[in-house]
């Protein structure tokens, strides 16, 4: 059994397939419309392997709908333990209560 790049990965990959397979289209039609490799296709529908930005986009393109939606609804939770579990708004927020409010500069 291949391993599971992560519940973010699994969550993706069923979301391309329903769609793919709500249109009838198959693993190498999609690969054709989206110049992407069926085989890498079929990993990210298992959720084996996590697609790219670029990726995201090639296959929303392809079965017309918003790449944004294959997103929707993740966290970074969804990837996994997290180390650091505040956000930005928290790191200012604790820094302006301890009268401390330093910025770093882009």
């Amino acid at each position: 059994m291949p391993n599971i790049h992560s519940e973010a990965a699994i969550k993706i990959g069923r979301r391309v397939r329903e769609i793919r397979q709500h249109l009838g289209i198959s693993l190498e039609d999609l690969g054709e419309l989206a110049e992407i490799s069926w085989t890498s296709i079929g990993k990210i529908e298992r959720g084996v392997s996590s697609p790219t930005a670029e990726t995201l986009v090639r296959l929303g393109t392809a079965l017309e709908v918003d790449p944004g939606s294959f997103l929707s609804g993740l966290s970074a939770d969804d990837y996994g333990v997290r180390v650091h579990q505040i956000s930005a708004r928290d790191l200012i927020r604790a820094r302006a209560e301890q009268g401390n409010p330093r910025r770093r500069k882009a």
